[in-house]
């Protein structure tokens, strides 16, 4: 065993004590760090992906892929886009998150002239962990790092100069998907970022997507869908963004009701404030489960194991 002199081993305590040179020096107080050399995350820079050659690789995508592929999968069923006749300029689009089916079912069913100048706000951790998923995600998707727990200042700022380049949003409140077929509660980012932004929001419900493709499978399954579209709406001037997010909740939550039931009857319920919520009953997994299944009659049908008495 070779021994290393006392004033050797001193001096690397004293050099991997203070750090360098086996780490970088310290930045200065009062000097900006420079960006990693390839930042992922919220840091991911997804300018390139609204380019012309890109946006041009896009459009053949969805047309050429996506929408036949939603068209066998999916069935999709639209409902509701006479709403849109009015609307003009960029809009947020925010609906309900079940599958991944949702964006590509999303992006062959919002009308022009957004389908092609619209951005998905996209999990910053999830969508843009490494160079490759960024990058297929960007382009294929045209998704936009966001953060999931917060809306921080560089997504804030981010979305501002998107719309007011012209582009619209489709982002999902719920932070994530349902992990058992119920909706989450909606988060305020989306609505804080209508509000900052001066636009107004287009509500989307979307029912069957978890049906392709829930959290945990990795193969589809086709299944029936409804997209159903609803009237835009705006913050009111003394209106903060939890609020306009828990307006916005009950928005989808009532364009659930008219695509599981009658729609003379769903509008009489959300003018009354007792549409069926999103979230589902505060009650055990089975029964929530149980309740779902009531919720789809079809489903129903296909679960029941005993003869009817």
């Amino acid at each position: 065993m070779i021994s290393v002199p006392r004033s050797v081993a001193r001096a690397r305590s004293i050099a991997g004590g203070l750090g360098f040179p086996w780490r970088a020096a310290p930045v200065p107080t009062g000097i900006e760090p420079s960006s990693p050399r390839h930042p992922l995350g919220a840091d991911y820079d997804t300018s390139w992906a609204r380019r012309y050659p890109a946006r041009v690789v896009r459009a053949a995508i969805l047309e050429s892929v996506m929408r036949p592929t939603m068209a066998v999968i999916a069935s999709p069923a639209r409902r509701g886009l006479d709403r849109l006749d009015d609307v003009d300029g960029p809009v947020v689009f925010v609906a309900n998150h079940h599958s991944h089916a949702d964006t590509p079912l999303l992006l062959t069913s919002i009308p022009e002239p957004w389908r092609h100048q619209i951005v998905v706000g996209a999990a910053a951790d999830y969508f843009f962990s490494n160079r490759v998923a960024g990058a297929v995600s960007a382009l294929a998707i045209g998704a936009v790092p966001i953060e999931r727990t917060k809306v921080g200042r560089k997504s804030a700022d981010m979305a501002r100069d998107l719309i007011g380049e012209g582009w619209s949003m489709l982002l999902y409140p719920e932070g994530g998907r349902s992990p058992d077929g119920w909706g989450q509660e909606f988060r305020g980012g989306a609505a804080y970022l209508a509000i900052r932004c001066n636009v107004p929001v287009v509500p989307i419900h979307l029912q069957g997507t978890g049906r392709i493709l829930r959290k945990g499978r990795t193969l589809p399954r086709p299944s029936r869908t409804t997209v159903t579209f609803g009237d835009p709406l705006t913050a009111g001037h003394d209106e903060n963004a939890r609020s306009f997010a828990a307006r916005l909740q009950a928005a989808v939550a009532a364009l659930g009701d008219e695509a599981t039931s009658d729609w003379y009857q769903a509008r009489l319920r959300a003018h009354a404030g007792t549409s069926p919520g999103l979230t589902g009953p505060d009650v055990g997994a089975w029964r929530r489960a149980w309740a779902l299944g009531d919720r789809d009659r079809r489903s129903l049908r296909r679960r029941r194991r005993w003869p009817a008495l």
